[in-house]
């Protein structure tokens, strides 16, 4: 291998290793947010999802923003939205990309997007429940 297929390898190792530890303060970010919202508010409804849900979904638009305007790199970037709040959680992702649907005027689209992942997802969430109690 020469020189610049190394530096590539090494490269792509670098990338995987930000991503992978991201990830894994997104998920302990989760988890000690979640829990503490848990026991702050009680467990009798999600708050502590919800609290996640809508801090990705800010987190999200402050480092797309910021990445926009050149503060940040492409790739820090990649390493906190994929990394860190791919493990925090994906509903920013379905929010930011919903919302792109419509700043295109794309309203059909993005209801649709709305409408699929939630129906979709409350539907196989119970297949599996099903699942789960043939195995």
């Amino acid at each position: 291998m020469d020189k610049v297929g190394i530096e590539k390898d090494c490269h792509m190792a670098q990338k995987i290793f930000w991503l992978a530890a991201a990830g894994a303060c997104g998920t302990l970010a989760r988890y000690a947010l979640g829990g503490a919202v848990y026991k702050w508010f009680g467990t009798s409804f999600p708050w502590g999802t919800i609290a996640v849900n809508v801090l990705g979904c800010f987190l999200f638009g402050l480092v797309w923003s910021v990445s926009r305007h050149g503060m940040i790199s492409p790739e820090i970037r990649t390493i906190v939205l994929v990394g860190f709040m791919g493990a925090f959680t994906t509903f920013s992702t379905f929010v930011f990309e919903t919302s792109q649907l419509l700043t295109d005027d794309e309203l059909l689209m993005a209801l649709a997007n709305v409408a699929v992942q939630v129906i979709t997802g409350i539907g196989v969430f119970y297949l599996g429940l099903v699942a789960g109690r043939v195995i």
